[in-house]
């Protein structure tokens, strides 16, 4: 086969103490599933079941990186999440055939332009390019196997903690977004979910650094380049 041009290369994920790597298909992303994040940003959570958008697998970042201040923002918000990254698909699963589909999980960092997005809900317009825009999606290396339900997830910024909850304050947990999901989409191996953010969601300045932990998982780092 011959192309018009060189296929762009693979996004992959590192894999914690392995020399494999995972392949990265698509990114999924949900919305609002803690419900104190939901309501600092006025909404009820107990209102709507779960909804997603998407990043595309080129806004992969590795964690460590040193990226530049996005363009088009001056808003740029961090957003702690597990990611649950899949080994096998499926369409109309259950929760526990969605969960036997899961490879592994990390720690991630939704980035996101709020102020696009705030013109974007106040217009009824996609939140795409709030959300897909270039290194949007910053995933520290992934972890097989299970996380305890209850594990914790922080985000630190310069040192100073912004975000703190259990994964077990997902609204919907991750056999349940899953398998929702699933009966929107046939999900397939590599796909990537990213489960939501809880409350303390808040700005990142040129210069700073931040830090997403999960449990024991390795975090999610990124620094904002000071140009």
């Amino acid at each position: 086969m011959s192309w018009v041009f060189p296929p762009a290369p693979q996004p992959f994920l590192t894999v914690a103490g392995l020399t494999t790597h995972f392949p990265v298909r698509r990114i999924y992303c949900v919305g609002r599933n803690y419900a104190d994040h939901a309501r600092e940003m006025g909404h009820d959570p107990a209102a709507e079941p779960p909804f997603f958008f998407h990043k595309p697998a080129s806004a992969l970042v590795q964690s460590g990186s040193v990226l530049p201040y996005p363009p088009a923002t001056n808003d740029l918000h961090y957003e702690a999440e597990l990611v649950v990254a899949l080994r096998g698909g499926g369409a109309d699963l259950t929760p526990d055939q969605a969960l036997d589909c899961v490879y592994g999980y990390a720690a991630g960092n939704d980035l996101t332009r709020r102020d696009l997005q705030a013109e974007a809900k106040a217009a009824r317009r996609p939140w795409d390019m709030a959300k897909g825009f270039d290194h949007s999606a910053v995933i520290g290396a992934l972890t097989p196997g299970t996380i305890p339900p209850d594990a914790q997830i922080t985000t630190h910024l310069d040192g100073k903690l912004r975000q703190s909850a259990r994964l077990s304050d997902m609204i919907w947990p991750v056999g349940a977004l899953l398998s929702h999901l699933s009966r929107l989409v046939t999900l397939f191996p590599g796909d990537l979910v990213m489960s939501g953010t809880p409350a303390g969601v808040g700005p990142m300045l040129r210069g700073q650094t931040c830090v997403v932990q999960i449990g024991e998982l390795d975090p999610a780092v990124i620094t904002l380049s000071t140009e």
